[in-house]
């Protein structure tokens, strides 16, 4: 018998026959005929089938059998007319879609990506491939098991629409391959960089190229260590000159040792104490110049057809050399300046690596470097900080005098997500990357159990679909693993060149499956907060008792996801989804099931991952106390973040305090928010509230700088409408 009915957005309805009764009635009133005894029939034939679910378009398949066997035939061609308009207004509803873009229609197709312009012809174009790719990907490459859970809401597979390309998600560049022998990308290839200049150069092409390769971000895990050498090259490029000028044998002055690049002005110094600091002088003017030159780059060129700049991210924070600290120091120097008509910089996403012993603590080498970081973040939101010291980022093969420990340290996406541990080689997250990764819709489990009124067996009843979904989401992105796995190596040219672990082993024409191994699986969860509510009435921010079952959830959803690692032996974890466009979509889709739910469905987004709600009012610490424990479950990748109240700019310690909390409540990796109003005409820049008239040349052109998840937006007119109701309804956090 069927008792239930599954339409064309995946949701399941109970079967009701006098639904298939009524559509052939309609269908025989058209020929004039009404013959209700027979369209009962029908309708009885179907419902006796024995199956449990049915697809509405095989009932009316089903349908059209029956009547083209009976003597109404006639009625079965009103009935296949019918049917027909029905798929036009579908139709419509696509038609309606491409206009969208065609009109350059502000939507949440086209803001689907805040960083993506889809105005563009590159952009448009963009958009439409996107679209027209992921009707492509569910008839074709889902399982039907993924298809449901997808229709139904439960699950979302994300960059779904680059699933035909086998593309991968991101990659941590193991830049000191390309800097010391090259590489080859296009119609050109590049020589082993020499100087500081090149280097970043070729740090700008890495990252682009292989961008175009991927459908996630890049980032570059030891920026200080991969750029220091260039340093000295430079150096020594500088004591050369002097010889030239001065016919003079410095030789002594290229192997010179001295503790830091530091600018002096040479008044009082002669001969070679002279030369020297002239030539550190020159030498920390060229960083600085490369320095800004990379920043200006990767806020300017484009990669994915040009619509789009480069979703890039730099780590650095533990070279302890004077090469390495001049790197660090005139990149944020640079950063602090801003770039163009002095705006902050988006791009790339500067992360510090916060470690006692190295870059934390007053005593530590690089503590100056530290402050100098807080003091650049209080104005330009970057750097975050990525906690070395918590205790799932530690390594046992770290030592302080190894020259090349930046292997053994994690390094993290500016998004959020981290790649460290492997079943399949180091512990490191160099060369590595996320293969893809889908995220379950916990509040929709949670809204599901919520009317169970006996606790236990709502919360056990939310657990056994929670481990459902689990396992439908691993079976999915296996399936997709598998389908990458099959991809050639010359499909990617620069990313399997030996950028990603293992490709350098490979023939062009070779299948790259295995090396893959060394990528993780993601699989992701929204919404914490909102399951909490439905399952005790209280999200974790307000309720010990929530927060002691949301502890109990995510860890759940650890060892599960664990489990499954153990069963297939490949590196899924999981993530605290980093949502943007999806926010919304999960919201808008359950609240049309289940109705308007107090703190649950009555916004357009739900909360990201298992943050604090952005509307509750608490203390900085109160937030890191609540999240913090969160993290060490989350090995996808996790970020902690605090809204803090005005201008940030004089007042790097709130910074510091934020960093101390961090290392106080074992958080992994976490940012600060604050405001920043900028010209859109000129790029003039203040932290004044409600501006609305730049007071440098008049335009009312202004908007407000802000964080959409890990990463910056220079304008939140690109912000969907589910982000723009999470920004208006962000709280600030005392200190």
């Amino acid at each position: 018998m069927v008792s239930n009915i599954r339409k064309r957005d995946g949701r399941i309805e109970n079967f009701d026959r006098a639904k298939i009764v009524n559509a052939i009635l309609k269908a025989m009133n058209h020929e004039f005929v009404n013959d209700v005894k027979y369209a009962e029939e029908i309708a009885n034939k179907l419902a006796n089938l024995e199956v449990d679910v049915i697809d509405v378009e095989e009932i009316q398949n089903l349908v059209e059998v029956e009547l083209m066997k009976s003597q109404y035939k006639n009625v079965a061609k009103a009935y296949i007319l019918y049917r027909e308009k029905r798929n036009i207004a579908r139709g419509r509803k696509t038609y309606e879609m491409y206009m969208g873009i065609v009109n350059t229609i502000a939507n949440d197709i086209t803001k689907e990506n805040a960083n993506m312009n889809a105005e563009t012809p590159a952009g448009m174009m963009m958009k439409f491939a996107s679209e027209s790719s992921k009707p492509f990907v569910i008839d074709m490459l889902l399982s039907q098991e993924a298809k449901d859970y997808v229709k139904s809401n439960y699950i979302h597979i994300h960059d779904a629409d680059y699933y035909p390309t086998k593309s991968l998600t991101c990659l941590q560049h193991p830049l000191d391959m390309v800097l010391e022998n090259g590489f080859h990308a296009g119609h050109g290839s590049s020589r082993p960089a020499k100087r500081i200049e090149t280097a970043a150069i070729i740090a700008c092409i890495s990252m682009e190229s292989i961008q175009n390769e991927m459908h996630g971000g890049q980032a570059i895990p030891a920026f200080d260590f991969y750029l220091a050498p260039y340093v000295r090259s430079s150096f020594v490029e500088e004591i050369k000159k002097l010889e030239g000028l001065t016919g003079e044998d410095l030789s002594e002055l290229k192997d010179a040792k001295f503790d830091d690049y530091l600018t002096k002005p040479l008044d009082g110094l002669e001969g070679k104490d002279r030369y020297l600091q002239h030539a550190i002088n020159q030498t920390v003017n060229r960083v600085h110049q490369a320095m800004e030159s990379f920043i200006h780059n990767m806020n300017t060129i484009h990669s994915r057809g040009g619509n789009q700049v480069v979703f890039s991210s730099i780590n650095y924070g533990t070279d302890t050399s004077a090469e390495g600290r001049c790197i660090m120091r005139e990149i944020l120097n640079s950063t602090y300046r801003g770039v163009g008509n002095g705006e902050t910089p988006i791009f790339p996403i500067q992360i510090w690596k916060k470690k006692r012993g190295v870059s934390y603590l007053p005593e530590d080498p690089n503590y100056d470097l530290y402050k100098l970081a807080c003091k650049v973040t209080a104005r330009r939101f970057f750097p975050n900080f990525l906690n070395l010291d918590a205790t799932f980022n530690q390594s046992d093969e770290w030592r302080a005098d190894d020259p090349k420990r930046y292997v053994h340290e994690v390094a993290t996406m500016g998004c959020r997500t981290r790649v460290y541990e492997n079943r399949h080689g180091d512990k490191t997250s160099i060369g590595r990357g996320n293969l893809s990764f889908s995220t379950i819709n916990i509040v929709k489990l949670g809204i599901e159990c919520m009317d169970i009124a006996d606790e236990k067996e709502r919360i056990a009843t939310f657990y056994e679909k929670l481990d459902k979904c689990i396992e439908v989401t691993a079976r999915q992105l296996y399936d997709r693993y598998s389908f990458q796995r099959t991809a050639l190596k010359k499909q990617f040219p620069m990313l399997m060149s030996g950028m990603w672990y293992g490709s350098e082993k490979l023939s062009n024409d070779e299948q790259i499956k295995d090396i893959l191994k060394s990528g993780t699986l993601g699989i992701g969860f929204i919404g914490l907060a909102e399951t909490l509510i439905a399952l005790t009435g209280k999200h974790h921010g307000e309720s010990e008792e929530s927060q002691k079952l949301g502890l109990e959830i995510v860890e759940h959803m650890n060892k599960k996801i664990k489990e499954i690692a153990d069963e297939r032996n490949l590196n899924y974890s999981l993530l605290a989804t980093p949502a943007e466009g999806l926010s919304g979509k999960f919201t808008k889709r359950d609240r049309e099931l289940f109705g308007i739910i107090k703190d649950i469905t009555d916004k357009e987004y739900y909360t990201n991952s298992s943050h604090v709600p952005v509307w509750y009012k608490c203390s900085v610490e109160h937030k890191a106390a609540v999240e913090g424990p969160y993290h060490k479950y989350e090995t996808g990748g996790h970020i902690f973040y605090v809204e803090l109240d005005g201008d940030a700019t004089h007042n790097p310690e709130c910074i510091m305090q934020t960093v101390d909390l961090m290392d106080k409540y074992n958080i992994g990796y976490g940012s600060v928010n604050h405001t920043r109003n900028r010209c859109l005409d000129c790029g003039f820049e203040n932290a004044d509230e409600n501006v609305t008239v730049c007071p440098e040349c008049g335009s009312e052109n202004i908007d407000t700088i802000q964080r959409i998840t890990g990463y910056l937006v220079g304008s939140t007119n690109s912000w969907n409408a589910a982000k723009k109701a999470e920004l208006k309804d962000r709280v600030t956090h005392e200190v």
